[in-house]
């Protein structure tokens, strides 16, 4: 079903049961966004919504099974804009975001759907969900200018490191389990990404709730929402594996003529699996088996 703004999704489903897990995805240009939609669709989200602009069109298949918003994702603050304005009508519901040309993994997600993931992680008393954005590109940036390529896509088997994250209502003394995330594309060519957007952590899954609000940073304002762990063991982790930076650096005026390549003596080519991404270390099962 296609609305014309977000309000009118708003005041149509307020009050509705609009069930999740749910998913939000903000397309910013036209990209992989059909594979982008359906990939999300087989994860096993009960609802998947696409932010996108009016001019853009979708397959009938993804007309009649995606709730389409038209939207301007490119806006400033479109993302908090979108995001809190969804929490605020699911209240106790499993949300998740993330861009076009984006792809969530999780532990065997090839055999087992993202409600099953969440009903563990809520069986564990965890109401968000640490995932790490990690970088996707085509080998060879001859063939795809972009950057992007499914059948290519490679990514940054090492070179992610962790820094105590500071809290400056407590004299900048590190927070209890928050961690900054870096690695990947936004580490290698880091003297084109301004330094709010190096991060690669981002607290993509959360359960909605009354006064719950998503930063600009891509954290909340519930600082238990940004914890990477609870206080007695590792939860699960996942991974939103993303062509997003790898474009923007090949759009940048800035940065397209002076980056070659990215790949790299540590890229790898990406198969598109779980398991690989395991065994990289970039995601954990926690105590889920």
């Amino acid at each position: 079903m296609q609305y014309a703004d977000l309000d009118t999704f708003i005041a149509r489903h307020k009050g509705a049961s609009l069930r999740g897990p749910i998913a939000i995805v903000l397309i910013e240009d036209d990209v992989e966004v059909d594979t982008t939609l359906r990939h999300h669709m087989q994860s096993g989200f009960r609802h998947v919504i696409a932010l996108m602009p009016q001019s853009f069109t979708l397959p009938r298949d993804l007309q009649e099974t995606v709730h389409r918003i038209d939207y301007d994702c490119t806006a400033e603050g479109a993302t908090e804009r979108a995001v809190n304005a969804l929490i605020a009508i699911a209240p106790g519901q499993w949300i998740y975001y993330c861009y076009n040309a984006e792809y969530l993994f999780f532990p065997f997600c090839e055999t087992r759907s993202v409600g099953e993931m969440l009903a563990f992680h809520t069986e564990e008393r965890r109401d968000a969900m640490l995932t790490y954005i990690i970088d996707l590109y085509a080998d060879d940036l001859g063939q795809y200018p972009l950057a992007v390529s499914l059948d290519a896509a490679h990514l940054d088997r090492s070179g992610y490191y962790a820094l105590a994250r500071p809290d400056p209502a407590n004299e900048g003394h590190p927070k209890e389990r928050q961690l900054d995330f870096f690695g990947g594309l936004r580490w290698r060519f880091e003297e084109h990404v301004p330094p709010a957007r190096r991060k690669i952590d981002r607290i993509a899954i959360f359960r909605a709730k009354p006064g719950l609000e998503l930063r600009e940073d891509h954290t909340f304002n519930d600082e238990e929402y940004n914890t990477y762990a609870c206080p007695w063991h590792h939860n699960i982790t996942a991974t939103v594996c993303s062509f997003r930076t790898a474009k923007a650096l090949k759009l940048n005026s800035g940065s397209r003529y002076e980056i070659d390549t990215f790949t790299w003596h540590n890229s790898a080519p990406f198969e598109w699996h779980s398991r690989q991404l395991l065994d990289l270390g970039l995601m954990e099962p926690g105590q889920w088996f």
